[in-house]
């Protein structure tokens, strides 16, 4: 995929599309990896992303018991 180097103030960047956005899941922040000519943009992920729901279904399924006592 080609796409164009735009000015941004002293700066120059470059404008992914919503499509792109939404297919990737990237939110405010990207990593960017430098590497032998390339360049890698992942998304950054929040830590513990997906613990509540995964907390909730454990809940439903009643396996959200203590596996040893701690008293």
């Amino acid at each position: 995929m080609e796409i164009s180097i735009i000015q941004i103030g002293d700066s120059k960047g470059f404008r992914l599309s919503k499509t792109i956005l939404d297919k990737y899941n990237i939110k405010d922040k990207v990593e960017l990896i430098l590497e032998k000519g390339y360049f890698i943009f992942k998304p950054v992920s929040e830590p513990r992303e997906g613990w509540n729901k995964a907390f909730k279904e454990m809940h439903e399924n009643d396996d959200d018991q203590l596996l040893f006592n701690d008293e």
